[in-house]
């Protein structure tokens, strides 16, 4: 199923968050160090509930790391000051979705990576600055997964 990398998150519940999502989903979830919390932090394991078991989840001490880990593999990195619209792509099961950290996103020389296939923005109304990271995650995710049918889902 799909890859959901979070580069250097900041915010244990976000991860907490997305760990739940991804277990729910069967998408694999790669978290880059640094991070700005424990793994074993009570928010975070309050946040996933019970599904720390069920989730798959890899921790890479690079970015490097997980190209390595990840290649070759289409990689959509999200940011807000992205032109094209997460729905205008035709998602492939081992496509890594990509986020930042809370709360800037992906800086510019990641952005420029040359494993970055493309950029997506998520759209908003005029004035806001961002998703939540979890929340995010979540809309991307189930998009990918919608157009596959829900693979797996009861």
């Amino acid at each position: 199923m799909f890859h959901l990398l979070f580069h250097s998150p900041r915010i244990a519940p976000n991860t907490g968050n997305a760990i739940r999502m991804v277990a729910a989903t069967g998408t694999h979830l790669h978290l880059v160090e640094p991070l700005g919390f424990d793994l074993s932090e009570p928010k975070l394991r309050r946040a996933g509930l019970d599904y720390h078991d069920l989730a798959s989840v890899t921790v890479h001490p690079s970015l490097a790391a997980a190209w390595e880990a990840l290649m070759p593999a289409r990689v959509f990195a999200f940011t807000a000051h992205a032109r094209t619209s997460f729905t205008d792509v035709a998602y492939r099961p081992t496509d890594v979705l990509m986020f930042g950290p809370e709360p800037t996103g992906l800086d510019d020389e990641t952005l420029a990576d040359p494993h970055i296939s493309a950029q997506l923005r998520i759209p908003m109304l005029a004035g806001r600055r961002s998703l939540n990271l979890s929340n995010a995650a979540a809309v991307a995710c189930y998009e990918a997964w919608r157009q596959h049918g829900f693979t797996g889902a009861v």
